[in-house]
């Protein structure tokens, strides 16, 4: 049962309502297959030939008819190197030197490596037998003719890039890179190499660290830095960033203080409010606006609470116009350390994930309880533990969601 009450929607209400927005999720480019590491693909990889497309020598050796290696020696009729386009047929007690890599003869079926013979006088003489197929690729053993080898919506990596350089992919259709702007306003922060005597003043790290995780979830991203609190200027700022972003993203302002001018400014920007306010914590201030096919979203400014809600309400976003079926992984695990909830809110805590025997289990070493603002707690590899509504105190031994934060 949701009990966020009437000024907010619930978690779960909030996922639903942003997989139902809909996006411009049907632009693709063509690039080099060299450069197109990190993209997400546009298409399926489909398999054209066999792999191999004939039997195979896996090793160097004799290429030889299984019953022949019964026989006291047998006659080598000469070499067959990699990439050799091999046209003699193996009669009875005849062999053929056969290279990795190499196309087997006709009317062979094993290869018998070198050291398992002895080489004299044209002929070979067998020192130790090997089983029948030893050593050869059978047709379509790497893959088949028109199997799927690499599913539209993957992460280029580098097994990809191998897998279509050996199909000859030179140019991949990959999904054009979403264009998020990213903006943190605020009078009382300082961007990067500006100087204050005013000890009250804070340095802007949220639109650093959403920059970066909006770049490794495959966007390309509009670096606007910081604003102060000015109605019209963040007005100006907003609406030149929807000329050319597709989605806009700022930090602070949206809560319900006097300065918080974000929340007011997006109406008048002819954008659609979808949401504002959500039983989450942290960031239950959030607000999600849809302007034609863009959208803005302005998260809490607090660097913790940014970065929970970018990654839980951006990402999908991001995920959806790249094609990408998830925006992030989600386990479960099992506590090893009692968990008491902090409000009546669905939470997402900071937590270190560890894998035993392929189990995963969760624990709070190290991470300080406090305000929104510790992003320290999020470094070391960890991960986000999700606390529904209804969940008061989890003991030890209890199974959660986890959000890990290692894939996007």
């Amino acid at each position: 049962m949701s009990i966020t009450g009437a000024d907010f929607i619930s978690y779960e209400r909030s996922q639903n309502m942003l997989n139902l927005l809909q996006v411009n999720n049907h632009r693709y480019e063509r690039v080099p297959l060299s450069s197109a590491l990190g993209h997400i693909l546009a298409e399926d990889i489909v398999a054209v030939y066999n792999d191999p497309q004939f039997p195979t020598a896996s090793m160097d050796g004799y290429a030889v008819k299984y019953e022949d290696l019964q026989k006291d020696e047998l006659v080598v009729l000469g070499d067959n190197p990699a990439g050799h386009d091999e046209r003699r047929v193996l009669s009875e007690g005849e062999t053929i030197k056969t290279f990795t890599g190499s196309m087997m003869p006709e009317g062979s079926d094993t290869l018998i490596q070198i050291e398992n013979v002895t080489f004299s006088d044209g002929k070979i003489t067998i020192d130790e037998m090997v089983d029948r197929g030893n050593a050869v690729r059978p047709v379509g053993e790497g893959y088949r003719a028109g199997e799927i080898l690499i599913e539209k919506g993957t992460k280029i990596g580098f097994v990809e890039i191998g897998v279509m350089a050996g199909l000859n992919c030179v140019m991949v259709k990959v999904a054009l890179r979403p264009r998020v702007a990213v903006i943190a306003t605020g009078s009382e922060i300082l961007d990067l190499g500006e100087n204050s005597d005013n000890p009250a003043q804070i340095r802007s790290s949220n639109n650093y660290t959403l920059a970066a995780l909006f770049e490794q979830a495959g966007a390309e991203v509009i670096q606007l830095g910081t604003a102060l609190d000015d109605r019209d200027a963040i007005m100006k700022t907003f609406e030149n960033a929807l000329e050319s972003a597709d989605i806009l993203v700022s930090t602070g302002g949206v809560s319900v203080g006097d300065y918080d001018f974000v929340k007011d400014i997006i109406p008048r920007l002819g954008a659609e409010v979808v949401y504002k306010g959500v039983g989450i914590k942290p960031g239950r201030h959030i607000l999600v606006a849809q302007c034609g096919h863009k959208f803005i979203l302005a998260l809490p400014g607090f660097a913790y609470s940014s970065t929970v809600t970018a990654i839980l309400y951006v990402l999908p976003l991001i995920a959806k116009m790249l094609g990408k079926e998830k925006s992030y992984k989600t386990v479960v695990a099992k506590l090893q350390e009692d968990f008491k909830k902090r409000s009546r809110f669905t939470e997402f805590t900071a937590c270190n994930v560890v894998v035993e025997d392929g189990e995963y289990f969760v624990n709070f070493e190290d991470k300080k309880v406090g305000s929104s603002a510790i992003l320290t707690n999020m470094l070391h590899n960890s991960a986000l533990m999700i606390a529904s509504e209804d969940d008061k105190f989890l003991e030890a031994g209890s199974y959660v969601s986890v959000i890990l934060l290692d894939e996007f």
